[in-house]
């Protein structure tokens, strides 16, 4: 086996998109729980002069791509996802799309 066998090809380098769905989840924290991280943004943001601003939250946006054609099966994926591992559902909530 030569050296052309040791390096990866270009499609594995760069693949092709596939007709996979694609999960694109938004987590923000719930409403009444501190974000001190959103009010350093909102400090920031009012110390750059944008005055106008009265509250910053922040969250997190995950993408996830999924070998799943099924949406429905995509779907039951990417609740289990959100409630077991990507959000913590005591202060978190989240919502998502899935295209294909």
């Amino acid at each position: 086996m030569g050296i052309a066998g040791l390096l990866p090809t270009p499609n594995s380098l760069f693949p092709t998109p596939s007709s996979h769905m694609k999960a694109r989840i938004r987590i923000t924290l719930k409403n009444g729980v501190l974000d001190p991280q959103g009010k350093a943004i909102q400090n920031a943001l009012g110390s750059l002069g944008f005055d106008g601003v009265d509250d910053v939250r922040q969250g997190k946006y995950i993408e996830v791509a999924l070998k799943e054609t099924d949406e429905i099966k995509a779907r039951a994926a990417v609740e289990r996802m959100c409630q077991e591992l990507l959000a913590n559902t005591v202060i978190e909530n989240y919502a998502y799309e899935i295209t294909g």
